[in-house]
């Protein structure tokens, strides 16, 4: 795997071993940064961190931080040696913790962007209504869904823009 743009773009990075995680291909996050447009300076949670990709990205197009949260050990170690490897590990914040624990144990973070990319059958709707907490007033929420599914209902959040990839769909929300 590779990040695409930035000042980290064309650097290799690994992803977990196994088959608990299922990273965004590279395809979706292109598509993912490119509606997100400029962010620079902003703060991003990568819940269900997987490979840690999202966040890497992210901080290689300037986001200020990230903050990479899987339950998963081997996911979260491997989020380590990729950051610790990038020499950006001063970043990203890693965080080995279930999405909702996190969140009901950290109430008052908030972030630009909540990009969650679940492990297909997963999360709870409980978890995700849970983390949009986080989002500040005029933040995106980004769910990597399944394509075939419908679009789940976020309270207090409008979808504004849902964009294919495969056999997956990213659904972006707004307040």
């Amino acid at each position: 795997m590779r990040i695409i743009a930035g000042f980290l773009g064309g650097r290799n990075f690994d992803a977990p071993k196994g088959h608990r995680t299922h990273p965004m291909s590279e395809k979706a996050r292109g598509g993912l940064f490119s509606a997100l447009g400029d962010i620079k300076g902003l703060t991003i949670l990568d819940a269900f961190a997987g490979s840690g990709a999202i966040s890497m990205e992210a901080i290689s197009r300037g986001a200020s931080l990230a903050v990479a949260i899987d339950i998963d050990k081997s996911a979260i170690d491997t989020v380590k040696k990729n950051i610790k490897n990038l020499n950006i590990d001063n970043k990203i914040k890693t965080v080995r913790a279930a999405a909702s624990g996190w969140s009901n144990n950290n109430q008052d973070y908030k972030f630009d962007i909540i990009v969650c990319d679940p492990p297909y059958g997963t999360p709870e709707f409980n978890t995700l209504d849970k983390l949009t907490r986080h989002l500040k007033a005029d933040g995106v929420f980004v769910l990597s869904w399944p394509g075939k599914e419908e679009s789940p209902k976020l309270p207090g959040l409008k979808i504004v823009k849902t964009k294919e990839y495969g056999d997956a769909k990213l659904i972006f929300y707004k307040r």
